[in-house]
């Protein structure tokens, strides 16, 4: 199997602490990422921060499930996370890091790696690769902006 690694960045027009209150509210990614079906948070740490969720997510005509774990090596600047366990993923690892922007916005970093189970066409699994990255970024960027008045 081979691996796929990606990354993109946005800039968006609110502050760290309002991208990172969105990105941390797991539970809440059905309602704004259109491909999260279901995201339940299954340990939390001692802040209250997610641990460990267990994902529903539409990918490549069907449905999948899958479990990360989440960490928080920076503070409240980075959240990454590693695949715990996946029914068509080996590997569903990556991170958001959050930089202030001179002009009072953020810089979102997204990267993710991925390894699949079964083998799936170099030009398909680009064309998911890429919907993700792209769909991830701006589904969050709106989210992000729509709550900040």
């Amino acid at each position: 199997m081979t691996t796929e690694h990606a990354s993109e960045h946005a800039v968006v027009s609110a502050s760290p602490a309002a991208c990172w209150a969105v990105a941390i509210d797991i539970e809440q990614y059905p309602t704004w990422a259109q491909d999260i079906k279901e995201a339940v948070v299954l340990q939390r740490n001692d802040e209250g921060l997610p641990t460990q969720v267990a994902f529903r997510a539409a990918a490549m005509g069907r449905t999948t499930s899958y479990t990360l774990d989440y960490s928080y090596p920076d503070g409240h600047r980075v959240i990454r996370w590693t695949l715990a366990n996946g029914d068509i993923m080996r590997r569903l690892d990556g991170h958001y890091a959050f930089t202030p922007t001179a002009e009072g916005g953020t810089e979102i970093d997204y990267e993710l790696t991925v390894e699949l189970l079964v083998p799936v066409p170099g030009f398909v699994k680009r064309r998911a690769e890429g919907k993700i990255m792209i769909t991830a970024l701006r589904e969050l960027r709106h989210r992000v902006e729509a709550l900040t008045p």
